[in-house]
Formats: structure tokens, sequence, C-alpha cells
């Protein structure tokens, strides 16, 4: 499995391709994507489709939950989660 930066990158390069706010701002680690505006509802499916494909996961909906979703971080936390329980 890649490394947690490896992770935390590959999901800011898309973050940054796909959500213009992005691109605009800059966003850390820890910034709040949902809170920030720069991910919206529609977006967040943009992300779990991305994170399906790129990381081989399938996200529940019980797993759609916003603090999953919060941050680069949270969102790499969790693709590693998914792989330690797959």
């Amino acid at each position: 499995m890649e490394s947690a930066q490896a992770i935390k990158d590959t999901i800011r390069n898309f973050v940054v391709a796909k959500f213009p706010l992005a691109r605009k701002r800059g966003v850390g680690d820890a910034d709040l994507l949902l809170e920030a505006g720069i991910v919206d509802s529609l977006g967040i499916l943009d992300l779990v489709q991305f994170l399906e494909t790129e990381f081989g996961l399938h996200i529940e909906d019980d797993e759609l939950l916003p603090e999953n979703f919060q941050s680069i971080d949270k969102l790499a936390e969790f693709v590693q989660t998914k792989h330690t329980t797959a």
C-alpha cells in the first residue's frame, strides 16, 4: 500500500485539478474542504468515484459522512482504514 504522504499527494492533486476554488486558494492537508466551500455535495460524489477508482475501494452509503471528507488528512485516513479492513 502507498504511504500516507503518497495518498495525501494523490488526493490533493485530484482536488486541485477538479475544484476551481482549490486551484485559486491552494489547499493544505488540514483545510476544511466542505466548510471552506472548496467541495460541495456534488463534489463529494466526484471524490467518492475518484477514491473508488484510484484506490480500488468500495465506499458504502453509511460511510458517506462529512467527517470522512473534511480534509485531505481525513480522506487519506479513510483510505488507509478501508485498505486495512478490506
